[in-house]
């Protein structure tokens, strides 16, 4: 896509999506951490929470860029 002809709305929801993902990643590997460190089996309910709301917000992310690409599309 070139810049001319790029829709900011577009851009917007994608680095949505993209800060989202970002935060899945790294919230997995603090949880992952617990499992790989010795003797420790268990992350804490804060991490399984972090976890779970930047699932939600890549899942909200998603659905904000489909309705923006479905807009652009009608």
């Amino acid at each position: 896509m070139k810049a001319e002809n790029s829709n900011p709305r577009e851009a917007a929801a994608l680095a949505r999506v993209a800060e989202a993902a970002r935060e899945v990643q790294a919230a997995s590997v603090a949880i992952e951490a617990h499992f790989t460190a010795v003797g420790e089996r268990q992350a804490s309910a804060l991490e399984l929470a972090r976890l779970t709301a930047a699932v939600q917000e890549l899942e909200d992310a998603r659905l904000a860029l489909a309705v923006v690409i479905d807009d652009g599309n009608g």
